[in-house]
């Protein structure tokens, strides 16, 4: 039990951090924001949980992919707010391109052999 609050913890204390550094220096809030971070976190507790570097190497191969259409959110955020959307509406929408992108991509790598699952 004490293992899975230390993983909530540690999880937690970084969503934050990224908010409240981003609050004062926008730059830096998106530095950090854009590493890793949970990536790495996952699949340090992966790799703690399973000990199995077969699955590690599936989550990172994953993750690489999957990144690729998360990125459509970042891209088309702004300019639909630069619509004058406004945030709500924007963020929708720019969430609706990205599962869009995710969908393609899901069906690009089954299509290519790549996923099964």
């Amino acid at each position: 039990m004490i293992y899975y609050l230390v993983k909530l913890l540690l999880s937690a204390v970084t969503i934050v951090a990224v908010s409240e550094v981003a609050k004062r220096l926008p730059f830096w809030g998106g530095l950090l924001a854009s590493l890793p971070l949970v990536s790495i976190l996952a699949m340090v507790w992966l790799y703690l949980d399973t000990r199995d570097d077969a699955k590690v190497v599936a989550l990172s191969w994953n993750i690489f992919w999957l990144v690729l259409p998360s990125l459509t959110l970042f891209l088309a955020l702004p300019l639909l707010i630069r619509q004058q959307l406004g945030f709500p509406l924007a963020l929708m929408l720019a969430i609706a391109v990205m599962l869009l992108c995710y969908g393609v991509m899901v069906l690009l790598l089954k299509h290519l052999g790549f996923w099964t699952t």
